[in-house]
């Protein structure tokens, strides 16, 4: 019975007419209170006005004149009429009205009651109103619960009309809901099918306007256009992968099979050695640096995250690289603004400079210059800034070289596996920050952009 109420699409309907009719009893509740009391308080006041006019004839006229206008109001009463009128002496014997006699179920004292008396040999509940005269008369003046039954039965006549019509339109309404849930869930379960079967370009379709199925329709298929976006970066860095690693691999091997066929004098041998364990430091770099980034794009390297200074790492990377670009013959200089403290992984950001600095050093021009700077932008943010005067990359390939394993023309005859860049944009993303490539003229200016806490994501 539990299980049968868990979130669906007929629970839905059911809790719609649910609602339709506690709304319905909401308003009729006090609307039929309302209205009993009304009847009520008409009644009663029809009494006390009926015994007010008898008691001004007894008081101005007397006894007579009280029984003679007795009789006279219910010798015209229509058949059938519920007004009861008794004018009784001391002794409560009757002298008119049309009660045969003291009813015994009311005592001698003046008030008002509602009882059950017998009138015509039937039993009726009436409201009555006893009135004590001067002389010890007594006036009791009564009127039938049931005067105003037709009213009431049609009042609840009307409630109950009004009920059927409300669970109608209620039913009606959840069926059109549990129509639009199932075929909301429709739509979610095809796509899903779709996405199984390997189509990931499927998305879900979207209505105009702006309700809570459209926006998770968005939702949807934006998580989809993520999973499609994911599952392609996967295949190329498969693909990709599997590439770069062929050639060291087939490298290799063949100095290994020439080693084993040729059986060279050790000079030679172990200069071969030494070219098969660069390649499989290849191979290990490319290994690293994809698990680098998978625990950047987990979020695992946030639990290093310090107080750090990014200028100072900057200058320590600028100052590690300098000897290496005395040997090329580059110039390779390093300023800064002043401190720049966030919260982050030194060892991370440290690297992301390194290789920023490393690719600069790699196209720079002969006898170039290399330009290290570190400053903060308008909004806040901490900029790392690498500059060369190299080749610099074209418009058209400067979205695609932030992807991974990614080799432009430029490239092709430099080491490396295309992972450089791809690093230092997971790093700026860990850092709510950004990469940012602009033109140098001559060469390629590379901008790392670091948030630090409480500062707009770029």
């Amino acid at each position: 019975m539990i299980n049968s109420w868990h979130f669906s699409a007929r629970s839905v309907a059911l809790s719609f007419v649910a609602v339709s009719l506690v709304v319905l009893a909401s308003f009729a509740t006090p609307l039929w209170y309302t209205w009993r009391e009304t009847i009520e308080e008409g009644r009663v006041r029809v009494l006390k006005a009926d015994a007010r006019r008898l008691v001004n004839v007894f008081n101005q006229q007397g006894v007579a004149p009280l029984q003679s206008a007795i009789e006279i109001q219910v010798g015209t009463q229509a058949a059938g009429a519920e007004d009861l009128v008794l004018f009784a002496d001391s002794s409560l014997v009757r002298l008119a009205g049309n009660l045969p006699a003291w009813p015994h179920e009311v005592s001698a004292n003046p008030g008002m009651y509602t009882l059950w008396i017998d009138v015509d040999g039937k039993s009726t509940r009436v409201v009555l109103l006893h009135r004590a005269l001067p002389g010890g008369y007594h006036l009791l003046v009564a009127n039938d619960v049931a005067k105003y039954r037709e009213l009431e039965n049609l009042f609840l006549y009307g409630l109950i009309c009004s009920t059927g019509i409300v669970l109608l339109l209620g039913v009606a309404g959840g069926l059109l809901v549990r129509r639009t849930l199932l075929a909301k869930v429709g739509d979610i379960n095809q796509a899903a099918s779709a996405i199984m079967q390997g189509n990931f370009s499927h998305r879900l379709p979207a209505h105009g306007g702006e309700n809570e199925f459209n926006t998770l329709v968005e939702t949807e298929n934006r998580m989809l256009d993520q999973i499609e976006q994911l599952i392609d970066g996967v295949r190329n860095v498969s693909n990709a992968i599997a590439h770069d690693l062929r050639t060291p691999l087939a490298e290799l091997r063949s100095r290994l099979e020439e080693l084993a066929l040729t059986r060279p004098d050790p000079a030679h041998t172990f200069n071969e050695i030494d070219g098969a364990i660069s390649d499989v430091d290849r191979v290990i770099n490319i290994f690293n640096a994809l698990l680098r980034l998978a625990e950047i794009d987990t979020g695992a390297r946030r639990s290093g995250f310090v107080e750090v200074d990014v200028s100072s790492i900057a200058g320590e990377v600028a100052e590690f690289y300098q000897p290496v670009a005395e040997l090329q013959g580059r110039e390779l200089s390093f300023t800064s603004s002043g401190p720049l403290v966030l919260t982050g992984d030194p060892l991370l950001i440290a690297q992301a400079i390194g290789n920023l600095i490393d690719n600069a050093l790699k196209y720079a021009q002969v006898n170039g210059k290399i330009a290290v700077e570190t400053s903060r932008h308008l909004d806040g943010a901490i900029q790392v800034a690498v500059s060369d005067d190299g080749p610099g990359i074209s418009d058209a390939e400067k979205p695609k070289v932030l992807e991974r394993f990614y080799r432009g023309d430029t490239s092709r005859g430099t080491p490396g596996a295309g992972l450089g860049l791809s690093l230092v944009a997971a790093v700026a993303k860990l850092q709510g920050g950004a990469i940012v490539l602009n033109d140098n003229h001559p060469g390629l200016k590379v901008t790392l952009m670091l948030q630090p806490p409480n500062a707009p994501a770029a």
